[in-house]
């Protein structure tokens, strides 16, 4: 069996690969993201867009990458707040509050990369949000880092919150989720790369280097802003961006 053919199965199933053979293990980054491609191609569902992850020093040498990591997010696992889900159906889920921003135009491959300013001209929405990273391969497990590019980067399920205003500092934008009411992570647009646009814009000029590309419609979520914390049952989440409204995450 193929790595393309275990990891579409996991996926249409919801459930781990209890081991991974070394020998399916891809040999680099690009085959891995090739096997995560093929993957998506494989179950024909309905894109969202992108992830970006590992945007951080911190992120970077826990999952033991040395640039940020992308991958396809889908669709059917976009959901408004307030979300509920049920605990026992994710796979080693960790909540992450992130800026999420919409493509109003094609990024498509070209000889110069892509700068910030062009990248943001491109984007026609901005809106807080959540992804709720999961993993095929057991975590506790510490799967191989290309194992974990070819499951999509650890892509899961997100949530949409409130639009973010076009004119908003987004790097000085603080961002806080609470578990049952206590405050449990503290952070701001500043530590996605600096400035959520600059993983954006990274994205538009790597992907490319994939065969692929940013494309109009597409939601992309730029990495946590918020580090990670991983949900327990029966917990409530509220996730605060600035002054916006708070949305919640319950887990039953």
């Amino acid at each position: 069996m193929s790595l393309v053919t275990l990891l579409a199965a996991a996926r249409r199933d919801g459930r781990q690969v209890g081991s991974l053979p070394p020998a399916l293990v891809p040999a680099d980054a690009d085959a891995a993201y090739a096997v995560a491609l093929e993957v998506a191609a494989q179950l024909g569902w309905a894109p969202l867009g992108w992830k970006i992850a590992a945007t951080t020093d911190v992120m970077r040498a826990r999952l033991r990458m040395e640039e940020p990591i992308f991958g396809r997010s889908f669709a059917r696992f976009l959901r408004q707040p307030p979300a509920r889900f049920r605990h026992a159906e994710l796979l080693d889920p960790i909540v992450e509050a992130e800026f999420f921003c919409r493509l109003g135009a094609d990024l498509p491959p070209r000889a110069t990369p892509w700068t910030e300013a062009e990248v943001l001209a491109a984007v026609d929405a901005i809106h807080a949000g959540v992804e709720l990273a999961e993993c095929r391969f057991p975590t506790a497990a510490l799967p191989p880092p290309d194992a974990i590019l070819a499951d999509g980067s650890g892509n899961g399920h997100y949530v949409l919150g409130p639009a973010i205003p076009r004119d908003t500092d987004l790097a000085a934008m603080p961002v806080e989720v609470a578990v049952d009411g206590v405050v449990r992570r503290r952070g701001s647009g500043a530590d996605v790369m600096g400035h959520p646009l600059r993983a954006l814009t990274w994205l538009a000029n790597r992907l490319p280097r994939a065969g692929t590309h940013l494309r109009a419609g597409e939601w992309v979520s730029t990495g946590t802003a918020s580090g990670l914390l991983v949900p327990r049952p029966g917990q409530r989440m509220t996730v605060r961006f600035g002054a916006l409204p708070g949305f919640d995450l319950a887990f039953d």
